[in-house]
């Protein structure tokens, strides 16, 4: 049995042996022993095994002859696909043909010695393949399985492909995303971030329940799932109260002063006010317009909803008499939350953005860093197959 937990007095110890902190990080990777086979593409089955990749996991990751797709999305990393590079870094890459016998057989030795496995296939393909996985759990009580599809594999649109942008307009997102004039898109892929996210997870609970009863489990997420678990909220304001939210661009749709406001040199920012206290200081220490306060359109967050024309201009055009860094100044003092508005290339260059590194085609290029994961820097994007010799001797 695998064990991914060291109890604190095992970690005293071995700060003892190894003498640093940094040396600890390193030598317990949570999944290092942890086998994953992922027959995954795109991005909701590799953010979920990149996440253990990053944990010490070997993934083998199972292509195509001809590769991931997302493999050529673009080539903007020395050669290598946006998407590809930042989901796929420290997997192995191994290309089976599946549709021959040879490469079918294959897989299903992989499968037999590996923990878990991940699957964003169409549903139904596995088992067309010849592989039937839920027979495959009776056979391997202790056994893992994630398969990601766009809807769940027993319900009425199981057969329909779905993709992000599909799923953000079907399940109303895009209906309250966007200015007033027309919806819009979330600008990454949201839907695909969040189905990664929940897999990751739940391969999380069940390999905590596993160690606990010896038992696995058959797990199945779609895309439509997540993303209508994460609009909860609109959900119920439309169900229980009056209506969803409408679109209003840069602006919470349920709390009043949280939008776009200008300084006088013209920097967009976004102020937020959560509380009547923070409402106080914004009038008194910021503003310094004491009349807003006794303004009976502005005695509390409803009633500042109902007037959100008439309460967003009258702090807009105190604020646009004073320079962005007084503004900044006073919101410091006060204690309250601005934020400017940035363009995508001022990230790389904020204070607080922090990355890893990772190799590609013999070049090291910067991520992100992965929030709680602070050791996966030096992992190789894989080329195609790269593994596909080794991995198979292996199986001799």
């Amino acid at each position: 049995p695998f064990f991914f937990y060291t109890p604190p007095r095992a970690t005293a110890m071995l700060r003892s042996l190894v003498g640093s902190e940094m040396c600890i990080r390193d030598s317990l990777k949570a999944f290092a022993p942890i086998k994953i086979v992922s027959l995954e593409q795109a991005v909701a089955a590799p953010l979920t095994t990149r996440r253990f990749a990053q944990a010490g996991a070997e993934v083998i990751k199972i292509e195509r002859p001809e590769g991931d797709f997302a493999r050529y999305y673009d080539s903007v990393v020395f050669g290598e696909s946006s998407y590809f590079a930042w989901l796929n870094a420290g997997k192995k890459s191994v290309v089976l043909n599946l549709a021959e016998d040879k490469g079918f057989e294959l897989l299903q030795k992989l499968i037999d010695r590996s923990d878990i496995l991940v699957q964003n296939l169409k549903p139904g393909a596995l088992q067309k393949l010849g592989f039937e996985l839920s027979e495959y759990h009776r056979n391997r009580p202790e056994f893992i399985s994630l398969s990601i599809s766009g809807f769940h594999p027993e319900g009425p649109s199981r057969d329909r492909k779905a993709y992000d942008l599909l799923m953000q307009a079907e399940s109303g997102l895009s209906s309250i995303t966007g200015s007033p004039q027309e919806p819009g898109r979330v600008g990454v892929s949201m839907v695909d971030l969040a189905t990664g996210m929940y897999g990751y997870q739940a391969l999380l609970e069940a390999l905590l329940n596993q160690r606990l009863t010896g038992l696995g489990k058959q797990i199945a997420i779609s895309l439509f799932d997540a993303v209508a678990e994460w609009l909860a909220v609109p959900y119920l304001l439309d169900r229980y109260g009056l209506n969803a939210p409408k679109r209003i661009g840069l602006a919470h749709p349920g709390i009043c002063p949280y939008g776009v406001f200008f300084s006088s040199d013209d920097q967009p920012f976004i102020l937020s006010i959560q509380n009547e206290r923070e409402w106080g200081r914004l009038i008194d220490e910021v503003i310094m317009n004491k009349e807003l306060r006794e303004d009976p359109r502005c005695r509390s967050n409803e009633i500042r909803v109902e007037n959100r024309t008439y309460v967003d201009d009258k702090i807009g055009s105190e604020l646009k008499k004073l320079m962005y860094s007084e503004i900044e100044l006073r919101f410091t003092r006060a204690d309250l939350a601005q934020a400017p508005l940035m363009q995508i290339q001022d990230l790389k260059d904020h204070r607080d953005f922090r990355t890893y590194s990772a190799l590609v085609g013999g070049h090291t290029f910067e991520l992100p860093m992965t929030p709680g994961n602070d050791y996966a820097s030096g992992q190789k994007v894989p080329e195609l197959g790269e593994h596909t010799k080794a991995v198979i001797g292996s199986l001799e």
